[in-house]
């Protein structure tokens, strides 16, 4: 077979073309052998069950390597466009037929028709047209302007490493046990921790970020990287509109084809990130199957979070900043870094 010559998978029940197959998207590592464009396709498919869980109804965005992640590939961001890899929002022109969508509108006001899941089909056209990461909005296309999840990104800060999230991961486990929710830990597929907690979709995103700005513990939500210190940064702007973290079972494009994979909380404290790669994760699902399995089974009350927002509020603690493409949000503080803010009192 050349890397030209197109094959003709079973995805779900439909006949899904995957052309050059063998074009290498990963490439060989000390640790991992060469991951191929029908490697990724066949991983999609072999969890789908666990990725659909994830993304089932929801309007995603896809993180397109249609290149590879190879040295010297560059992903476009919000600030810098022009690169080789990029973030799709809009669904690509010629999809299938049995690719849907879902309408989400922007902080500036303005819409897009993306993508959303209903079938695992979809998924692996999107890994055929390149997409290595799904990056699912927190809402169901019924409903996208009212999350159902609260997703707690627990960001590893210079000087702290995956052990410090797990640490305070077990931290924040006991608290939200004292609020009565039920989380699902994953890896990031970094050295990060996602924890995410079903709620009833009754809440604006403005509601689920004020929910994760006051989750408190040994840890930090200041916005500005030269006040967090050596901490594990919560990621509250996470749960702000149109910023999603990639999805349980999502490919990272890091070299070795990490996953972000769910794991039970008694395990966590005894993996490593670099534990579930694409070669790995096929047959820990097929022996575990999904660990999310249960997240859709209660969605709980915004309430207690949100009350303990309101009280810090009025002992003064003020909304913390929006991402720099946000408009000025109301109650929110200046955007400026503490060390270039003249109004800023001095000790």
């Amino acid at each position: 077979m050349t890397s030209s010559e197109a094959i003709v998978v079973d995805a779900g029940g439909r006949d899904l073309r995957v052309s050059n197959p063998e074009r290498v998207i990963f490439p060989m590592t000390e640790r991992s052998a060469p991951v191929s464009k029908l490697d990724i396709v066949n991983y999609y498919l072999a969890v789908g069950d666990g990725i659909m869980r994830a993304l089932n109804d929801r309007p995603t965005t896809l993180e397109r390597w249609p290149k590879g992640v190879h040295p010297g590939i560059v992903l476009s961001t919000r600030e810098k466009g022009g690169g080789d890899a990029f973030f799709q929002k809009r669904i690509p022109r010629g999809a299938p037929a049995y690719v849907e969508t879902a309408r989400i509108q922007f902080p500036s006001g303005r819409s897009a028709d993306e993508i959303c899941p209903t079938e695992v089909a979809v998924v692996g056209w999107a890994a055929q047209m390149g997409t290595i990461t799904f990056h699912p909005w927190p809402v169901r296309r019924d409903d996208v302007d009212h999350p159902d999840e609260l997703r707690i990104d627990l960001d590893p800060q210079p000087g702290t490493d995956f052990s410090d999230a797990v640490r305070v991961a077990a931290e924040a486990r006991v608290l939200l046990d004292e609020l009565g929710y039920v989380a699902f830990p994953k890896t990031s597929g970094g050295r990060g921790i996602h924890l995410y907690v079903r709620i009833e979709p009754r809440w604006t995103f403005t509601d689920v970020r004020h929910a994760a700005i006051a989750f408190p513990g040994q840890v930090t939500v200041n916005w500005w990287k030269e006040e967090r210190g050596e901490r594990i940064f919560v990621d509250y702007n996470q749960n702000a509109r149109d910023r999603t973290i990639a999805s349980a079972y999502s490919i990272r494009p890091k070299p070795g084809a990490p996953v972000s994979a769910p794991v039970t909380w008694e395990e966590l404290g005894e993996v490593a990130p670099e534990d579930f790669t694409v070669a790995t994760m096929p047959a820990r699902f097929a022996e575990l199957g999904d660990l999310q399995a249960a997240i859709d089974d209660t969605a709980f009350s915004l309430r207690p979070l949100l009350d303990m927002y309101e009280n810090d509020g009025g002992q003064g603690q003020a909304d913390m900043p929006y991402p720099p493409d946000y408009p000025k949000m109301p109650g929110e503080p200046k955007r400026v870094q503490p060390s270039r803010d003249r109004d800023r009192p001095r000790p």
